[in-house]
């Protein structure tokens, strides 16, 4: 037996691993397979190389749990290591032994890249063996053992064929490691999709035999492999079907609705990507459904914190991004500032533009099907990214309710004829509730006028970004004073009323107006059909409390500022409200005014009650 000390700067490294290296102790087990991965991708390159590397036939790697000695060992048939290279490699922290392979065999695929990864079982053993035996003819297996100090012990040792076993003796703190359902967890999270079948205990399976009362459930005792060593991101697209795309999302997020469409992300130059981002269809919290995209340095699960290298508008896709020329920290836990980063990003968007644009112009019925879940995903791009702006305008879309779609342009050519103001601006008119707004909208179509659904969270920041882009839009909600002045503008109609009583509805009116928070009161000569008395709202005050509201401040810093509109046409007002006496007068136009605040759902409380109550006493 010989001893020795591992090289490193300072008696305090091993403090400093187990308690600064990994934010996250669980970590321990990702490195320690992926280091058996690397080992295994080693003896394959090996012996494809036409060395003697002995059978490459099975290269499984095995997880074994023992509660009873509290031990948790990791076994491969890889590479193995001899004793020089154990003191070489194990011994010397930070030199990583695939940093000398690398640049053998430069064209395989190789995981390891921080020889403190094998430091990080410390965190969690009291005491760690290394079992090996290399590759080589003729080797001799040797034993290293390590309490976690910088003393170690290497011996000789017994293991019938080439690789290396880990054993980890877990310590106290981390008896959470010791149960089968926590490392199961840990492997499907970290290991899901590495290159080498990873197996974890048994497993019962059960199947049918026979027929009809002869029919009895057959239970077998199967190895339990926890990855799929193939995922579907690493082969070509041309080879992959539609249900295949389909159950992979499903292996990804069991239960999940079937995604809209995806990318396969595939690019060798100047950086390696791969992967497959999915449009899933959105509930009503998307941000619930952020965090989704899964990061894999070479089939190793990094993180799902992809805020750095995918766009914030599309954090709402789901799916997976692979690359090995993604810059990580030491621990693999985190990215870090690069170059290669920004280079990514712009991919990633560029073809998600194309994706869009592409499905825009091929099948643009299907497009338009699934406009309400991909709008949300487009317009937030066009706000926060300049450059998917560029693209996303040609293939954005615009729906009315008539359940018809334009994109912005042809949006423009519909309404120039009737919706332009005198600032030679197209004005949009949306609705954002199209049951409460209806009678607004039946209004504005009697017109003539279009009338787009802006119904989404993301719509009132859409609406002023196009604004600002200089598309020369305006947008003003159906029931904003804004319409009600492109009415005026082509309803040349002159009022029933001579001006006396045109003063003596508005006063009546007024009057009420006094005891209400804000608002004036408007005369105007609309068409019979219209409602008598309507309640419209500045846009520009509207606008800017909605923003409020969705930055949680106090929304009635505005107060519910709102015009009164007459409509001195309508026979109510021009024929039965003057023809009342004074008293009756009064109560008509109070009830009249509570009627169009109650369209407007202003109506609450105790001024609610108490207008059903007249209402009631009316019909008595």
């Amino acid at each position: 037996m010989a001893k020795g000390q591992i090289s490193v700067q300072t008696e305090n490294i091993f403090p400093i691993i187990k308690k600064f290296l990994y934010s996250d102790h669980e970590i321990f087990l990702r490195e320690l397979v992926s280091n058996a991965v690397d080992a295994t991708t080693k003896i394959k390159a090996l012996a494809a190389s036409g060395e003697n590397t002995g059978d490459v036939s099975d290269l499984r790697i095995q997880v074994k749990l023992d509660k009873k000695a509290k031990t948790l060992t990791i076994s491969d048939r890889g590479i193995g290591m001899s004793q020089d290279e154990v003191e070489k490699y194990l011994n010397q922290v930070a030199f990583s032994s695939a940093e000398e392979f690398i640049e053998k065999y430069k064209d395989q695929s190789i995981i390891g890249h921080f020889g403190l990864g094998f430091y990080s079982a410390f965190m969690v053993a009291d005491q760690v063996e290394v079992i090996t035996k290399s590759y080589r003819e003729g080797s001799q297996a040797v034993k290293w053992t390590c309490d976690g100090n910088p003393e170690y012990e290497i011996e000789a040792a017994e293991r019938a064929f080439r690789g290396t076993d880990i054993i980890l003796h877990i310590n106290k703190e981390s008896k959470e490691f010791l149960e089968e359902s926590r490392i199961e967890g840990l492997l499907k999270k970290y290991c899901k999709f590495l290159p080498v079948e990873i197996q974890f205990g048994t497993r019962t399976e059960s199947s049918w035999e026979g027929e009809g009362e002869d029919r009895k459930e057959v239970k077998t005792e199967v190895d339990n492999i926890v990855n799929n060593p193939n995922p579907l991101w690493k082969k070509k697209p041309t080879e992959i079907t539609d249900e295949e795309y389909k159950a992979f999302y499903n292996e990804l997020y069991p239960f999940s609705q079937p995604p809209l469409f995806w990318i396969h992300l595939n690019i060798d130059y100047p950086f390696n990507l791969t992967g497959i981002l999915y449009f899933p269809k959105l509930n009503n919290t998307p941000e619930l459904q952020k965090n989704k995209i899964q990061l894999y340095s070479n089939q190793v699960y990094v993180t799902d914190e992809v805020k750095d290298i995918v766009p914030e508008f599309l954090t709402l896709l789901h799916g997976v991004i692979d690359s090995p020329d993604i810059p990580l920290n030491v621990s693999r836990s985190y990215l870090q500032a690069d170059g290669n980063v920004k280079k990514i990003t712009n991919y990633i968007t560029k073809k998600v533009a194309e994706k869009l644009e592409n499905l825009f112009k091929k099948e643009r019925e299907t497009f338009e099907q699934r406009w309400t879940e991909t709008g949300v995903f487009v317009k937030y791009g066009m706000i926060s990214d300049e450059k998917f702006n560029e693209k996303a305008i040609k293939f954005a879309l615009l729906k009315n309710t008539e359940d018809q779609y334009f994109t912005i342009e042809e949006y423009k050519e519909k309404i120039k004829a009737l919706q332009t103001d005198k600032h030679e601006r197209l004005v949009c008119i949306y609705a954002n509730n199209v049951k409460e707004q209806y009678a607004y909208i039946e209004s504005a179509k009697s017109y003539g006028y279009d009338v787009l659904i802006f119904d989404s969270m993301i719509d009132n920041h859409f609406m002023q970004h196009l604004e600002y882009k200089g598309e020369k839009l305006t947008f003003v909600r159906v029931d904003s004073d804004t319409v009600d002045n492109l009415v005026q503008k082509e309803d040349k109609r002159e009022s029933v009323l001579s001006e006396d009583q045109q003063k003596e509805v508005e006063a009546l009116f007024k009057e009420i107006m006094e005891t209400q928070k804000g608002g004036h009161v408007e005369l105007k000569a609309l068409s019979p059909d219209d409602y008598p008395v309507m309640i419209t709202k500045p846009e520009f005050m509207r606008r800017m409390k909605e923003m409020q509201m969705m930055q949680g401040m106090d929304n009635d810093m505005f107060g519910d500022i709102h015009n009164v509109v007459i409509n001195t046409n309508h026979p109510i007002i021009a024929n039965k409200l003057l023809s009342e006496s004074k008293e009756k007068q009064g109560e008509m136009a109070s009830y009249l005014h509570h009627l169009a605040l109650l369209q407007q759902n202003m109506l609450k409380g105790e001024d609610l009650a108490n207008f059903v109550k007249e209402s009631l006493n009316r019909m008595s």
